[in-house]
């Protein structure tokens, strides 16, 4: 895998990595039921708890286990979601949260296809993949977007039944998407990425 930049822009967002000021924002959409609704995961009992995942993305990031970004709106640097994925040899697993006062925006597809498209720039990746609730036809809406198709449903993947969705490595050039500009920012000397806007909208 190449190595995952720092900064992510699109055309209305910047994906970052989390920051300890992003802890009340992830304890904030995590305790809404709504959100929460087709998750797994416990919502942060405190702020503590939201911090901790913070400080464990960081670790995971270095070891390469798990890349998360937090996307934010521009101009602004709050934290509105976040957007991930784990590398697993020549896979890559997609998944994304979005605070729900910006849901119905396109902010969660534009992230998405932001990640997808760094991760398929990788030439060791050729299956990118997602699961969701069968019932969460949001996120479902997204994955489409993105080239991923149904492969099954995995009825004992999780607390409830998950669609399992995929992208299997179709050659770039054929999705109608740009390729990611991997460069080097001077300024900060991390690797960022500059995704243009891509032809799929919500």
């Amino acid at each position: 895998m190449y190595p995952a930049p720092d900064l992510i822009t699109t055309e209305r967002l910047v994906l970052r990595r989390p920051k300890p000021g992003d802890a009340r924002a992830k304890y904030d959409y995590s305790r809404d039921p709504e959100v929460a609704r087709y998750v797994d995961w416990v919502p942060h009992a405190n702020l503590d708890s939201a911090l901790a995942v913070v400080e464990r993305a960081a670790a995971r990031w270095e070891s390469g286990e798990e890349y998360s970004w937090t996307i934010t709106v521009r101009p602004t640097d709050s934290a509105v979601g976040s957007v991930g994925c784990q590398v697993q040899g020549h896979a890559v697993e997609l998944g994304f949260v979005l605070a729900k006062p910006w849901w119905g925006q396109g902010f969660a597809t534009e992230a998405a296809q932001a990640v997808f498209a760094w991760a398929a720039s990788c030439d060791e990746v050729c299956r990118i993949w997602a699961t969701c609730d069968v019932e969460n036809t949001a996120s479902t809406r997204v994955l489409a977007k993105l080239g991923m198709v149904r492969e099954g449903i995995l009825r004992r993947w999780a607390i409830r039944p998950n669609l399992l969705l995929a992208f299997l490595g179709m050659p770039w050039s054929t999705r109608g998407f740009a390729r990611p500009d991997l460069s080097l920012n001077r300024a900060t000397e991390k690797r960022s990425v500059s995704h243009r806007p891509v032809q799929l909208r919500p």
